[in-house]
């Protein structure tokens, strides 16, 4: 005689073994990047208040340029429209440099950028649409204006401002708007001025990043993608100490600390499982 009970307790162990992460897995693929446009260029009768119509726009912006870096690794990875020998024949087609950069996120499973959400992840997906790409791999996302919006009170939530009242550094000085018109006139120092700074950014955003890491509640968990349930939520580090409990109307968990990153997360009573 069929128990239907064991039947019923033998599928629910079998779909939650189905749904469980992967044990043994590794650490996210974390990808900072940044990329530099062109100006859209119109014509005007004015310097102040204008209302740009649609048929007074001369040639729409495109991407002039990216750079890219994986979390704690030392290469920067560019690409700026000179490299291609496309470059000669139509200096503002960026369909090269957007396929490269469309590779590395399509392999992330972490994107983290400045202003990221809104400006550098929009502008590129509107040109791999316009190139007929598809969507690359669904990602995560970190906006580090929005976690300096969100937890603190700065003066300014610019990279720039970020990096020098944390300690970390400033970006590098452009000198305006002519380094733009020397790169859209072709001139090769200009061109190598903008990766430079480019190139900068990103190594300026890893460092705001992870100084802001330990206090971003709502960074992608570590341990789905390693397949743990006791690391730090927010690192991956395994180095996490017991720090007393936090309490609910309804509940008590125990809470957690990172003692290399100082993220604090919390976990069940028993075992030593890692919620968030």
């Amino acid at each position: 005689m069929i128990n239907l009970d064991d039947v019923l307790n033998k599928k629910e162990r079998k779909m939650k073994k189905s749904i469980a992460p992967p044990r043994g897995g590794t650490k996210p693929k974390i990808l900072l990047f940044d990329i530099e446009t062109a100006p859209t260029l119109g014509y005007v009768w004015g310097l102040w208040d204008q209302n740009i119509g649609l048929n007074m726009i001369h040639s729409n912006w495109y991407v002039l340029c990216w750079a890219a870096k994986w979390l704690d690794e030392k290469k920067v990875m560019t690409s700026a429209l000179p490299d291609f020998p496309l470059y000669k024949r139509e200096k503002e087609n960026d369909r090269e440099v957007m396929k490269a950069l469309w590779k590395l996120l399509d392999e992330a499973d972490i994107v983290i950028g400045q202003n990221g959400d809104a400006f550098d992840i929009k502008k590129s997906n509107a040109r791999f649409i316009q190139h007929g790409m598809n969507p690359p791999t669904p990602y995560k996302t970190v906006d580090t204006l929005k976690v300096a919006k969100k937890y603190f009170k700065f003066d300014s939530n610019k990279l720039d401002h970020l990096g020098e009242v944390l300690g970390l550094g400033k970006k590098m000085q452009t000198g305006g708007f002519d380094l733009w018109k020397g790169c859209l006139s072709g001139d090769p120092k200009s061109w190598k001025k903008m990766v430079d700074y480019n190139v900068q950014d990103v190594e300026l955003l890893e460092k705001v990043y992870l100084k802001m890491r330990p206090w971003m509640v709502n960074h992608p968990n570590f341990n789905v993608y390693q397949g743990s349930q006791w690391n730090c939520p927010n690192c991956g580090s395994p180095n996490c100490q017991k720090r007393g409990y936090t309490h609910t109307r309804v509940s008590v968990s125990r809470r957690w600390q990172c003692k290399d990153c100082g993220a604090w997360s919390q976990g069940p009573l028993s075992g030593n499982g890692v919620v968030r």
